[in-house]
């Protein structure tokens, strides 16, 4: 299994790979349930044996991660994950029976899961571990190969991520290869069976436009600006402690973060008191020492956000700094954003960090079509207990996902699809949607010894005229 991780590795080499699978996709055959299962079980047995080497590659790779909250948000919903499918995976596997209209009735119909053979898995570096294993379970369980790029920003957490695969799997059925952008886009540009892509919508038109020209389906979860709408009078403070335990978890460095705040214009003042209360009981000791608060990734990370929090003060939005920042540690401290209007910079971009831009509505329509009038969000966030609003709010508008009266926890629940719709994703996956993405649904029909067809035939006449206008009346 020497081979399972490749590092520097060329296109060639990646073809190479790809190829060896496919051959030993096609020469063993789709794996049978028990081996789903113990494949699964293997791969979480890996995981857990390395828990404090993940939590210590983590923390190596963002220089400020909380190892608690590492397992919390890592390997919490990564083990989770497969031990759902474990459990699931013989449901989903069993044949379809499917209905056959009354002029076949002889002739049975159903439908089996089919793996689709190959699965290319591009994963993102905020959620490194995660990210990369949770789509590879995903894979292992609809009886398919892959192989997994990880992200070259968080190279520790890769080369725990290349031995747990290592020690699990034979290189003809999962490899790792590591690399930069450029081998990335190599990668993307392989003839998979699948690609399942995490990142950023920029990076995820370009592996659209790769695939597309071998005709490779694509799962891509990608990000945007997910909002939070509040309802008139809802109880603020608790809208304030799931709204800061959303945005400051991994330090807002999530994909379905909090983004922005829509709050009615007289709860406005309350909300900011609020979130700041939350925010210390957060961390009360302070952000840049604290060992419970994540760093930004990089220093460019770190400065991009910073000239959002600039831009945002130099247009007139009143900017409220909760703790001392870190800049050769890159950590930034919660800033909340009070006078924020559509034009400014950090509302044209996905946050990706612990800046929180309010936005004020008079009515609940206001705040419907300000957020129809944007791309459409991976997550959307609603507070309130008036049914009516609340379901006015999902009627009329479009996201990926939605949590209500909380934020970031629909990620969690095992049974749901995790997708993104329009620029914050194509498809979905996680449970059972995860295992229909991942196979070919293969349609097949058992012809009986009689059917209408049989009657149909050549030469016609006069009954083909009869049968015809029976079927057609």
């Amino acid at each position: 299994m020497s081979n399972t991780v490749s590092a520097n590795v060329t296109p060639d080499d990646l073809r190479r790979i790809l190829d060896r699978q496919r051959a030993a996709f096609v020469n063993d055959g789709p794996p049978v349930l028990k081996q789903r299962r113990a494949n699964l079980r293997r791969l979480k047995s890996e995981i857990l044996k390395r828990r404090t080497d993940i939590t210590h590659a983590l923390k190596t790779d963002f220089g400020q991660r909380s190892e608690r909250e590492s397992a919390i948000v890592e390997l919490i919903p990564l083990v989770q994950s497969i031990n759902y499918m474990i459990c699931h995976l013989g449901q989903w596997m069993k044949p379809e029976r499917r209905h056959v209209s009354a002029y076949f009735r002889s002739g049975r119909s159903w439908v089996i899961h089919q793996p689709v053979g190959v699965v290319g898995i591009i994963a993102p570096w905020n959620y490194p571990l995660s990210l990369a294993l949770v789509p590879l379970a995903t894979a292992i369980a609809a009886g398919n190969r892959a192989m997994v790029k990880p992200s070259e920003l968080t190279p520790a957490t890769s080369a725990v991520i290349g031995q747990i695969v290592q020690a699990a799997f034979a290189p003809e059925q999962v490899s790792v290869v590591t690399g930069d952008a450029e081998l990335g886009a190599a990668f993307s540009a392989l003839p998979f069976d699948h690609i399942l892509f995490t990142g950023s919508t920029a990076v995820g038109k370009k592996v659209a436009a790769a695939a597309a020209n071998n005709l490779t389906p694509v799962t891509l979860e990608l990000g945007g600006k997910s909002p939070v709408v509040i309802e008139p009078g809802f109880t603020i403070p608790l809208v304030a402690d799931r709204v800061a335990f959303g945005k400051l978890t991994n330090a807002g460095q999530t994909c379905i973060a909090p983004d922005y705040v829509l709050v009615h214009e007289a709860d406005q003042h309350a909300f900011a008191t609020a979130y700041q209360a939350a925010v210390e009981k957060l961390h009360p000791g302070g952000y840049a020492g604290s060992p419970d608060y994540t760093a930004i990734l990089n220093q460019h990370h770190y400065e991009r956000l910073t000239a959002l929090v600039r831009d945002a003060e130099e247009q007139g939005a009143r900017v409220i700094r909760m703790g001392s920042d870190s800049a050769s540690s890159h950590v930034l401290a919660p800033v909340l954003l009070l006078g924020v209007t559509a034009e400014m910079a950090v509302m044209q971009q996905e946050i990706f960090g612990p800046v929180l831009p309010v936005l004020t509505y008079r009515t609940l329509d206001e705040a419907i079509a300000f957020i129809n009038a944007r791309p459409r969000p991976l997550a959307l966030y609603y507070f309130g207990r008036k049914r009516a609003d609340r379901n006015r709010v999902l009627k009329r508008t479009v996201s990926g996902s939605v949590t209500i009266n909380g934020t970031l926890l629909h990620y969690a629940q095992d049974d749901l699809p995790f997708g993104g719709v329009g620029d914050s994703g194509i498809g979905a996956y996680h449970g059972k949607e995860g295992f229909m993405t991942l196979t070919h649904p293969r349609g097949i029909y058992r012809q009986g010894r009689f059917n209408a067809a049989t009657l149909l035939k050549p030469p016609f006449g006069k009954l083909t005229d009869a049968i015809t206008n029976f079927i057609l009346r």
